[in-house]
């Protein structure tokens, strides 16, 4: 059930999930994983990410800011709803747009960006994320080498103001935005870049898309995770 204030008014959160066309996301997994094999991982880790954040249950509704015809298709058919990347302008650009596509259907809607490529993803880790940051105007979540962000949440009538990409936990910092760090919530920080990502991710247990991806790999000594089948999040765990 979406939380209500006590005024009445909903407070479940908007997700705003950028989503590069599938031909050029997580090119720096292509030595690990292959060529072939990279836009079917990032399509994989977009779906686990987006059917988590969906199963979450203080999140209202998930927007993903892409261009990819397939991946807006299977997003879709999850509940997501698809906004064209029409500024076209990077990443902070798309997410800017997809919180405003948000607020012009709910103008008070809390907005939280989130990234897209959190394939070991848990609901209830990403609630107590997003119940933290409901405690402050601007609040985010450093990944797990503490130099980038996972998650930046803005509160109703707050500008979401993103500043992704490369070392932006210092950004955010410095943008005044509360970082959350009390919090064990290993499946929110875990971002997947590389092959030893990935490893990383396989760790915690991944959803079924990424799962039924990695088997199909040839990943080598580059960091890949070799050996073991991969363990598998339980939908809506």
């Amino acid at each position: 059930m979406t939380p209500m204030r006590r005024d009445g008014g909903d407070v479940g959160w908007s997700l705003v999930v950028p989503l590069k066309p599938l031909v050029r996301a997580k090119s720096r997994l292509s030595q690990a994983a292959g060529e072939r094999f990279r836009p079917h991982l990032a399509l994989a880790f977009a779906l686990d990410t987006v059917a988590a954040a969906l199963a979450c249950s203080n999140v209202r509704d998930v927007a993903v800011v892409t261009d990819d015809a397939l991946a807006g298709e299977r997003l879709a058919a999850l509940g997501a709803r698809i906004v064209p990347d029409t500024p076209a302008r990077g990443l902070n650009a798309a997410l800017a747009h997809g919180a405003a596509a948000v607020r012009a259907r709910r103008p008070g809607a809390p907005v939280a960006a989130l990234n897209a490529d959190l394939p070991a993803l848990r609901p209830a880790e990403l609630e107590l994320v997003l119940h933290s940051a409901a405690l402050f105007p601007r609040a985010f979540l450093a990944d797990a080498a503490d130099i980038g962000t996972t998650l930046l949440g803005a509160s109703s009538g707050v500008e979401l103001a993103p500043a992704f990409g490369g070392a932006s936990r210092a950004r955010h910092l410095a943008s005044g935005a509360r970082e959350i760090t009390a919090l064990e919530v290993p499946s929110v920080r875990r971002d997947v870049d590389t092959g030893e990502d990935l490893r990383a991710a396989l760790a915690l247990g991944v959803g079924p898309h990424t799962a039924r991806q990695v088997p199909r790999l040839t990943i080598g000594a580059q960091g890949g995770p070799e050996g073991p089948s991969p363990g598998v999040r339980a939908s809506g765990a």
